[in-house]
Order: C-alpha cells, then sequence, then structure tokens
C-alpha cells in the first residue's frame, strides 16, 4: 500500500547522502519534497502541516547540525515523526476483569466488518482465548450466513438466533440491540472470555445508523469499541472517522484492505486527527492475514528498512522447535544435508504465510520491489513437486540422479528437465554452503579454511620456497655467502630435536601416558 510513498522518501533522502553538512535550503528542500509525497499518498492536509513542521523545526536544531552525519539523521527525525502520527505506540486490546471481554465493531457498510470478525476471533483463539462471534447485522443481505462462513473457517462459534434478510427486498424485522444482549448473556453462560459484536453498517453516514450503533453500545458496555476503516477510502476517511467517533466514541482503530494499491493516507491520518490508536491491521482474503498494528514496525515499512521484528514473532509462532532442534544437532553433527531436510524447511517456511509479504518485510526490499512483485508464489509448488517425485534414495543421495532419473522427475512433476537440472545445481552449491558453515569456514572470510587471501598466500609462498637465492657476482663475496650457508647447515638441528635442541633419551614410565601409548613413542 506505501510502495508509492516510500519511492518518493527513498528518493529524497538520497539527495542527502554525501554531504557533510547540510544548509537551510537542504532542509527547506527536503521538507518540501516529504510534504508532497504525504500529499500525494492521500494524508490529510492538517496532518501534513503539522508533520512537516515538526520535521523542518527539528531539522535545523542542533541534532542535526552537531551530527556526524546529518543526511542519517535527517532520516531519524521522519522516522519518529511517523511514529507520532501513526500513534506512539502499540496498543492492546483492554481485557475485562471480569469476563467476558465484550468487543463492538463499528464501521460503514464494505469497510470488512464480517470478515474482520472472523479474523479477529482466529487470532484471539491463538492467544488462548475462547471467542463468541455475534451476529447482529440483520440489514445486510446474507449478512448473518457470511458471519457463519467466516466464523467456521475460523473455528470460532456463532451466535445467530435470527437469520437477517436474505435479499435486498426484505424488511429487517428483528431487533440487533436484542441480539447483543442476548449473545453477551450466552457467551457468559457458555463460559466464552471473549464477545465480538458485528453491527450493521450504510453506505455512507446517517442518522439512523448511528441512533442503531449507540443503542447497541449502551446496552451491551463494551470494553472495546473497534472502528473498522477501509485503509483505500483515502481523504473521506477523516470525515467518516470523526463522525463515529463523535456517534459511538470508539476506543480503537482497525485498518482493513492494507494489502491494497492504494496510497494509504487513511492508515497515517485517523489515529492523529480522532486521536485513537491504530490496533489492528488487515492484510489479506484469508482468516490468518490479521496482526496487530506497531507504528514503529510500519514506519520502518514506510522507509524501507524492513520489518524483521514481525519477522520473527512469525517465524516463533508457525517454526517447529522439534524439527529445529533436529536440523540444529545435524548441524552440529556435519551430516549432509538432504533433500528430505530441504522438504521440510520448506513446508516450515510455508506455514509463515506468503513468501512475498515476508520478502517484503526485508530492509532494502523496496529497490527488488519489480522482481518481487513478479515472483510466483507456485514456483514453490513445483520444487515441493519435483522433490516429491524422487525416491527415497535419491533424496539422500542426489548424485545417483543420472539423465533418465531427471527425465523421470520432470514427468513426475510436469516440469521440464532444465528446471530439474536448475534445482540440482543450486541444491549442490547450498549443500557446500552448508557443509563449509558446519566446518567453520565461510567463503569470503579471512582466516578461515576457504579464506579470501588464504589461498593467494599460499600459492605465493609455494612459490618463493621454489626459488633459491641469487648469489653474488663477486667471486670473494659468493664463497662468503657459500661458508655462511655450509655452517649454518652445519649448526641446524637434528631432526626430531625440539627448538633446535637434541632430544634426549627419557622413559616413558615417568609420564602418565594412557595404557598402550608407548607403541606411538617408537620405544
Amino acid at each position: 500500500m506505501f510502495n508509492s510513498l516510500s519511492d518518493r522518501l527513498t528518493a529524497t533522502f538520497k539527495n542527502l547522502r554525501g554531504k557533510g553538512r547540510l544548509s537551510e535550503a537542504d532542509v527547506d528542500a527536503t521538507v518540501r519534497e516529504i510534504r508532497r509525497a504525504l500529499l500525494d499518498a492521500d494524508v490529510a492536509v492538517p496532518v501534513v502541516r503539522e508533520f512537516a513542521s515538526r520535521v523542518k523545526e527539528r531539522a535545523l536544531g542542533a541534532e542535526v547540525s552537531a551530527a556526524l552525519n546529518p543526511s542519517q539523521q535527517i532520516v531519524k527525525i521522519v522516522n519518529e515523526e511517523l511514529v507520532t502520527i501513526l500513534g506512539g505506540e502499540t496498543r492492546r486490546l483492554r481485557l475485562a476483569k471480569n469476563p467476558p471481554t465484550v468487543i463492538m465493531l463499528a464501521g460503514l457498510q464494505g469497510a470488512g466488518k464480517t470478515t474482520l470478525a472472523g479474523k479477529l476471533s482466529k487470532w484471539l483463539k491463538g492467544q488462548g482465548h475462547s471467542p463468541l462471534l455475534v451476529a447482529c447485522d440483520l440489514q445486510r443481505p446474507n449478512a448473518v450466513t457470511q458471519l457463519q462462513v467466516v466464523g467456521q473457517r475460523a473455528g470460532v462459534p456463532v451466535f445467530a438466533p435470527h437469520p437477517g434478510t436474505t435479499s435486498e427486498f426484505d424488511v429487517p424485522t428483528g431487533d440487533p440491540v436484542a441480539v447483543a444482549e442476548a449473545g453477551v448473556a450466552e457467551a457468559r453462560q457458555k463460559l466464552h472470555d471473549v464477545v465480538i459484536v458485528d453491527t450493521a453498517g450504510r453506505l455512507g453516514v446517517d442518522a439512523e445508523m448511528m441512533d442503531q450503533a449507540r443503542r447497541i453500545r449502551q446496552a451491551i458496555n463494551p470494553d472495546e469499541v473497534l472502528f473498522v476503516i477501509d485503509a483505500m477510502i483515502g481523504q473521506d476517511a477523516v470525515n467518516t472517522a470523526n463522525a463515529f467517533h463523535e456517534g459511538v466514541d470508539f476506543t480503537g482503530v482497525v485498518l482493513s484492505k492494507l494489502d491494497g494499491d492504494a496510497r494509504g493516507g487513511a492508515a497515517l491520518s485517523v489515529a492523529s486527527v480522532t486521536g485513537k490508536p491504530v490496533m489492528f491491521a488487515s492484510t489479506g482474503e484469508g482468516v490468518d492475514d490479521f496482526e496487530l498494528f506497531h507504528p514503529d514496525r510500519m514506519a520502518s515499512r514506510i522507509l524501507d528498512m524492513g520489518d524483521i521484528l514481525s519477522l520473527i514473532e512469525q517465524a516463533e509462532q508457525n517454526w517447529d522447535k522439534d524439527e529445529a532442534a533436529r536440523m540444529a544437532k545435524k548441524f552440529a553433527d556435519q551430516e549432509d544435508f538432504t533433500f528430505d531436510d530441504f522438504l521440510a524447511q520448506m513446508q516450515q517456511i510455508r506455514k509463515m504465510g506468503s513468501m512475498k509479504k515476508m520478502l517484503m518485510m526485508m530492509p532494502g526490499a523496496q529497490n527488488m520491489r519489480q522482481q518481487l512483485e513478479q515472483f510466483d508464489e507456485r514456483e514453490i509448488d513445483r520444487v515441493e513437486a519435483m522433490v516429491r517425485s524422487m525416491t527415497p534414495h535419491e533424496r539422500v543421495a542426489p548424485k545417483i540422479i543420472n539423465g533418465s532419473r531427471r527425465a523421470r522427475i520432470a514427468r513426475g512433476s510436469g516440469v521440464h528437465v532444465s528446471e530439474v537440472n536448475g534445482l540440482l545445481e543450486r541444491f549442490g552449491q547450498a549443500q557446500k554452503m552448508m557443509k563449509k558453515m558446519a566446518q567453520g569456514g565461510m567463503p569470503g572470510m579471512p582466516g578461515m579454511s576457504m579464506g579470501a587471501g588464504g589461498g593467494t598466500a599460499r600459492k605465493a609462498a609455494k612459490k618463493n620456497a621454489g626459488k633459491k637465492k641469487a648469489r653474488s657476482g663477486n667471486p670473494a663475496k659468493a664463497a662468503q655467502e657459500l661458508r655462511e650457508a655450509e655452517a649454518r647447515k652445519a649448526n641446524r638441528a637434528p631432526s626430531g630435536a625440539a627448538f633446535g635442541q637434541q632430544a634426549q633419551d627419557f622413559d616413558p614410565s615417568t609420564m602418565e601416558l594412557p595404557k598402550g601409548f608407548e607403541k606411538f613413542l617408537g620405544k
């Protein structure tokens, strides 16, 4: 979503590189470009003005003028100010002291409330809670059915005593306020510790919708009221957020459709304008595409600094610890890396979600965004098909895979032989690298077995060892050099001597040697 903004800001900061000191004109030009980038991203004008003013004030202060690298200091200031307008710090759910915790969802129709209810319930279930979904949207056609389907996918029960409307011609008959009250009572009776109430929305803000949402809030007294907003609606997000803030007084914001290709101004505006924090973000269509919103990490993504912490958290949640321990032991024992290991590792990575999304969290990912956008997730399926088309012996000993075996693997996986050849070649390189790492040597690391200068130094020493020192052309001097060489040869320590001294006889029995070690001493 923030691709355009990231490109503009990255290009602006590149112009500052290499400058040992920034003049006031440099700061003005940089702030002006940042202002234009934010306005093009549909950020609210008041937010842009305040942001640019704070950045300029700090950039002209002592923290930049006294810095060793002023351009990096400007980036640091912009990053901190972005974190501020995104909410400052991570805001988590406030759980009720006496369960159940009641969470009410509010927002316009089409913002994604019903889908998000399922995602939130799945996320809470993964946190160890027992959520219950309550269907209070009795006006939108098939809204109750949709919530039931989403709840089934998330593995969470749905309380829906009223079927709602099934077409746009039906007249709503149920009372959403009564359904909400009955849902909270049901959760208390069935010992659910969290209740998520999905309310109705409208295509636009109107008095009737606000009155219904207000009555539901008064009836159930929720611990959290989450305003779900479409991150793709741009400048209108500010007006909508203000209307809901006055109508239902929400406590937090959830950004939906954050994986879209819009410019993302809503995400940068709503927290600053309403004063309410962004708490969650929906990043895809699946029930698992949901995450806690971290302002500092989002600011790092916008500035193309990556989001390594989120990657680590995903790995901790999805990585099999037993499999990781097995691989660590195999690595320590210097055992060969096989295709079975490769397949197990690939399956672990797939549990973490979309490969493209994970790569986009790496620092500097914006520089290779075009390649990442062209990345085909199905390539992983093809690689897995090729590995599974191998026999168990071929996976352990890939060197036996000759031409006929490669043709069979290609037929079994539905790919060309060239793709099998490419996989085997890349796997061979990975196998060599793993072996070098297990032995403690890494290519290009000085001092290791494959050090960058080690081969050159050995070749030079070997070359010099074969050379004899040239003798002087003066006969007298040459005779003197010959006598000195013979004297050095005569004084050289005999074979087996240590530090130039004669080896003396000794009795092995006087030393504390292992039993049977005497045979190695030649006695």
